[in-house]
């Protein structure tokens, strides 16, 4: 099985941290433009609507998913720099 604080002891920690923080914050607005978008697909201009409480905790348990694999993707990069 894959140890990841095995393999990474010796990388910077903030690097993971920095890039899970900028992924999450770029992407949760991104998230919500586009749900934004496809609930008002059908009508002209911009519209921004908050999704329901259950759809942003949908919306932020897959970002922390892909801000998880972001930061693990960052820090093996930077492993091999």
């Amino acid at each position: 099985m894959f140890d990841f604080c095995y393999v990474h002891k010796n990388l910077p920690k903030h690097l993971f941290f920095s890039s899970f923080v900028a992924f999450m914050i770029l992407n949760i607005i991104e998230n919500m433009i586009h749900y934004s978008n496809g609930k008002h697909y059908d009508k002209e201009g911009f519209y921004f609507d908050m999704p329901t409480k259950k759809e942003l905790i949908k919306i932020i348990i897959i970002m922390l998913i892909f801000a998880i694999l972001q930061g693990i993707f960052t820090m093996v990069l930077y492993k091999f720099t």
